[in-house]
């Protein structure tokens, strides 16, 4: 298990870097994100989500913000329900006005599943979306795979390096059937049984046009009923 934690990690540092060395600054974007899980009882909490993803490398040529939140049913441990709202705010790249191009509202629902194998803790999320785009009405499909692998700890507690890996795909229910896909690989750390933060690299490809982001994220998941 150590010898493939080590591979894991080596290859995740690959995945991370190298493309940096050949992209060129407008080839090359970030996204800030954060995200937050916040139980208000035992089986109800809130989901809140930012994001802010530019074109560029450095975060001056705003690409997308992206809000989002919603109400999760925790079903039992390894399942939840979310029913959820979005906005999201696109900007062409180099334009001149200051205004988004294109706004988007979209409501969401999803189902979470995870599943455990010794130490690697699997994540299946499903989500549709019903999506506003300007006077566009569209629907979406999307599914990712999502796996955590703990490094210096045999789960990912307070003081646990751990990595984090994805695959998502988005499929359209009319028109053109394949919208994208992200492929997603992270060095994550877990700061405190609430506060974790992640430094990854993302792979997306639309259509033809494929583009890396560099990645940081923060998930910040205090239990409002500890205030109580």
């Amino acid at each position: 298990m150590k010898n493939l934690q080590q591979s894991l990690f080596a290859l995740l540092l690959f995945f991370l870097f190298s493309g940096t060395a050949t992209a060129q600054q407008d080839e090359f974007g970030n996204w800030l994100m954060y995200f937050g899980t916040n139980k208000f009882s035992e089986k109800w909490s809130l989901h809140s989500e930012v994001q802010y993803r530019n074109h560029t490398l450095a975060p001056v040529n705003i690409e997308q913000l992206l809000l989002r939140t919603g109400i999760n049913y925790h079903v039992a441990k390894n399942m939840m329900v979310t029913m959820g709202y979005g906005y999201i705010a696109s900007h062409d790249f180099e334009s001149e006005q200051t205004a988004p191009e294109s706004k988007e509202h979209r409501i969401f629902q999803q189902l979470i599943l995870i599943n455990k194998i010794s130490r690697l803790k699997f994540e299946h999320r499903y989500r549709i979306e019903q999506r506003w785009v300007n006077d566009d009405y569209r629907n979406r499909l999307r599914y990712r795979l999502m796996v955590f692998v703990p490094i210096n700890n045999k789960t990912i507690s307070p003081g646990t390096f751990f990595i984090g890996a994805y695959n998502e795909l988005f499929v359209n229910t009319e028109q053109t059937f394949f919208d994208r896909n992200r492929l997603y690989g992270a060095l994550g750390y877990q700061f405190s049984k609430s506060l974790q933060g992640q430094v990854g690299y993302l792979r997306q490809r639309v259509n033809a046009f494929g583009k890396d982001y560099l990645q940081f994220a923060v998930v910040f998941n205090p239990d409002f009923r500890s205030a109580d």
